[in-house]
């Protein structure tokens, strides 16, 4: 890899005496692989591997299987991440002591935003956004996937969500950036740089921050993070929010045995993860609280609202969730779904930041017949009392996985498809066949798939 002069050179003025070294394994290194295990679901990991230092949900792996191929991955057991930006994981847990509304403002693909699912207090609500209408989809596809219904998914620019004045306890920008920290994972990465790069970028920052800024609730905390190593987009950016709006850094306890380098060129509390230090790629993130003294003002509704949703949704769907009492259920078209109660003046706030999903959709009423939903199968708040049972071997979870016709010893109806115990989907089974009731957009495309499952966690 022939990194950029300029860029050679910017690592030599920032880390002298460590440049080489850092330089090398920027180019010469390959990038660790790690996954961060859902908990939630008692996934096990295989025996032999290493913990992630600053997460204990968090495992090295020593090479990188095909996770297209494994069903375990489809069914939301695990996520793959990188171990760097696993650190948020501790970031929330030792921050964070109480039930907090979260929002993860530059969300996709999601990596940030299930380990928030992960690390919040029981009882927290995860608002992930992501502004490019393709990404967000991936998003969304995620966050289900992960199974948490205490999650919304929103399409919208910073500036619209900042209208929500402070409806935030928690706001997390892992913001678009010069991307240094991605070089030897992004052949883009280092034919796009340049200084000219690193200044747009930071521009860039410092509007997005401006725009989201009043949604943090006065006394919040705010998670700013880049993968990019110069100070303009980090140390700098750190001390323009401190002036700008008043903030303090706060310190997170980290441990003296973690490989985490310290700031450049500053007295603010900060944490690098560099690539000749660590098993992850190139990471900045560092945690400020807004001034507390700022009068609240609660985040009201805007001119934009959802068309009112019914609340006679059929009994029978209903029954498809292990805690009714503990949701609001509304029928918008011949869709049902279900949020946590709780939040669902908040999510309602969030009908003019283009909200794309919200807690868990159940399924959706044709006639007589109620049809469970994709994100019921794979949500935590699935009764699956409620559904008969299909165990499926490897090979015919790949055929399902494709969208194939499988065959199934099961009672008329729909049935829950499960791999290792793990609900991959639906199938609605009418007696000679059984219609294979996975979405399109998730299925496997490639036909090359290994004879065993890769073997990432039990």
């Amino acid at each position: 890899m022939q990194l950029p002069e300029q860029f050679i050179a910017q690592i030599e003025r920032l880390f002298p005496g460590e440049s080489d070294a850092m330089l090398r394994a920027i180019s010469e290194t390959n990038p660790s692989v790690s996954v961060r295990v859902n908990d939630a679901r008692d996934a096990v990991v295989p025996t032999g591997v290493d913990t992630v230092p600053w997460c204990d949900r968090g495992f090295y792996l020593d090479e990188r299987p095909q996770f297209t191929f494994d069903p375990m991955w489809h069914a939301g057991m695990y996520y793959v991440q990188d171990a760097s930006s696993m650190f948020i994981h501790h970031v929330i847990k030792s921050l964070v002591d109480e039930p907090a509304v979260f929002l993860d403002l530059c969300a996709a693909p999601g990596g940030k935003t299930t380990a928030a699912l992960q690390a919040l207090p029981e009882g927290s609500l995860v608002v992930a956004n992501e502004i490019v209408v393709s990404r967000a989809r991936v998003l969304a596809d995620n966050v289900s996937r992960w199974g948490n219904p205490n999650s919304a998914v929103t399409c919208c620019a910073p500036r619209g969500l900042g209208k929500l004045r402070h409806a935030f306890d928690v706001i997390a920008a892992d913001v678009p950036c010069s991307g240094e920290g991605m070089m030897r994972k992004d052949d883009e990465a280092v034919s796009q740089w340049s200084p000219a790069l690193v200044e747009q970028c930071a521009d860039r920052q410092r509007g997005i921050i401006a725009d989201i800024w009043p949604a943090l609730k006065p006394g919040g905390l705010f998670i700013y993070s880049t993968c990019t190593y110069n100070t303009e987009e980090n140390e700098q950016m750190l001390a323009h929010i401190v002036e700008e709006y008043g903030a303090e850094v706060l310190e997170v306890p980290v441990s003296p045995e973690w490989p985490i380098h310290a700031g450049v060129n500053t007295e603010l509390p900060c944490y690098r993860f560099l690539p000749h230090l660590t098993r992850g790629e190139g990471l900045f993130m560092a945690v400020l609280r807004k001034p507390a003294d700022e009068p609240v003002r609660p985040a009201k509704p805007g001119k934009k609202q959802r068309t009112p949703a019914r609340t006679d949704a059929p009994r029978t769907l209903k029954q498809w969730l292990l805690q009714e009492k503990d949701y609001k259920v509304t029928v918008t078209g011949d869709t049902v779904a279900a949020v946590p109660k709780q939040y669902a003046a908040i999510i309602d706030l969030l009908a003019e930041c283009n909200l794309m999903q919200a807690g868990v959709t159940l399924g959706t009423v044709k006639g007589k017949n109620c049809v469970p939903a994709q994100s019921l199968a794979l949500s935590s708040a699935l009764n699956r009392e409620e559904f008969p049972e299909c165990k499926l071997d490897y090979p015919t979870a790949i055929a399902y996985l494709r969208g194939e016709a499988i065959t199934v010893d099961a009672p008329r109806g729909y049935a829950l498809v499960t791999y290792n115990g793990a609900p991959l989907g639906w199938i609605n089974n009418l007696g000679n066949r059984a219609n294979n009731m996975y979405p399109k957009p998730l299925r496997i495309l490639s036909t090359h798939a290994p004879e065993t499952a890769p073997q990432v966690i039990k």
